[in-house]
């Protein structure tokens, strides 16, 4: 205990001063090079251990069996972090549970034009307008497919960004294209349908485009489990009618939730701080709506968390695991590890022995 503490002490020290320099960068550039060393990271076995004792904590009481797959912990890396699926070697050692990978889309995409990535440190939030840029699914596909991942790995799969794949039939093909070509990669599929800074908006959101979406992706017949990643957005009817439309396919849960259009802003979305209110709004109706209806989805909560507190507020909110980027950008990744070991504490506290008992225990209160 005593060396966990030195160790968060040191970490936490050492990113305060790090991130003092790196902040006066610009985020786009800090992103990619950081994408450069942790892949380099990643490829060599003494960087991946140095890692591992400078960052990762395990314990059995965080260890979940879900949808056929075992988390070593709930801490996930969200989708967008790493788009062409270039850390999965590193990941692990920094403590992540599991990671999404992607979005991943059809067609390469360079994303979208101008200034991308604004850091808001006073609302502990980023302004995102990517865009989608990805290499897309057959480059990725031909680097990975023969590597064996040391955690569960999500491909979360999107609509490439283009004009064209505005028209409904051409962005449901290139959905489909993705899942039939990274159909044998991965532990599961998240499909995205909810990204806030994409040509077009976010057009199978809507009932009906989401369940022309659903009829195909059950032909494909895909045996992993699928997720579906909502918008924090959505209006009270919409997400009503999506989950409703949801309890006639063969789902395994979704992901609560993306960036937030918060504000007059016409392009991009808000990450962090900014969507956390809304966000653990989702999880609880879908949550809600989950009990109700007797369904077993496994929910993934994403959105403001910067702390194990945080974390397992969603928990108890009715998150089976939990997704992060900005907590990790602004707070380092030693950040992962605390959370574990804070998650740790907070069950002892309340008489949990294992993460999954601590499960939508909020709303039992009510």
């Amino acid at each position: 205990m005593q060396y966990l503490k030195l160790r968060n002490k040191f970490n936490n020290s050492l990113y305060y001063l790090t991130k003092k320099i790196l902040f006066h960068y610009e985020p786009e550039k800090v992103h990619n090079n950081f994408i450069k060393i942790g892949k380099s990271l990643g490829s060599h076995k003494v960087s991946k251990e140095a890692a591992s004792k400078l960052f990762s904590f395990e314990n059995p009481a965080l260890k979940q069996n879900l949808v056929g797959i075992t988390f070593r912990n709930p801490v996930g890396l969200s989708a967008g972090f790493d788009k062409n699926a270039e850390l999965v070697d590193l990941l692990p050692s920094i403590g992540f549970g599991f990671a999404e990978v992607g979005s991943i889309t059809a067609n390469p995409c360079k994303g979208n034009e101008g200034k991308r990535l604004v850091r808001l440190p006073e609302k502990k939030s980023i302004w995102v307008n990517l865009g989608l840029n990805n290499k897309g699914y057959l480059e990725i596909k031909n680097r990975i497919k023969s590597k064996k991942f040391e955690i569960p790995i999500g491909i979360s799969v999107a609509k490439t960004n283009s004009a064209e794949t505005v028209n409904p039939k051409i962005g449901l093909k290139d959905y489909l294209t993705t899942l039939k070509g990274m159909k044998k990669i991965g532990s599961y599929f998240t499909i995205n349908i909810s990204c806030p800074n994409a040509f077009g908006g976010q057009p199978f959101s809507s009932p009906e485009l989401f369940k022309s979406l659903m009829n195909e992706i059950q032909k494909l017949k895909i045996k992993k489990p699928i997720f579906i990643k909502l918008s924090p957005d959505l209006g009270g009817k919409n997400i009503e009618s999506i989950l409703k439309i949801s309890l006639k396919y063969d789902l395994s849960g979704f992901v609560c939730s993306n960036l937030t259009k918060k504000g007059k802003i016409k392009s991009g979305g808000f990450s962090g701080k900014e969507v956390e209110k809304k966000a653990n709004l989702l999880l609880s109706k879908v949550y809600k709506f989950k009990i109700k209806n007797k369904k077993s989805w496994i929910l993934i909560g994403s959105g403001g968390i910067f702390s194990a507190e945080d974390a397992y507020k969603k928990i108890k909110l009715g998150a089976n695991l939990v997704q992060l980027i900005t907590g990790m950008i602004y707070k380092g990744p030693a950040l992962i590890g605390q959370i574990n070991q804070g998650l740790v504490d907070l069950l002892k506290r309340d008489g949990y022995s294992n993460i999954r008992e601590a499960v939508g225990k909020e709303h039992e209160k009510r």
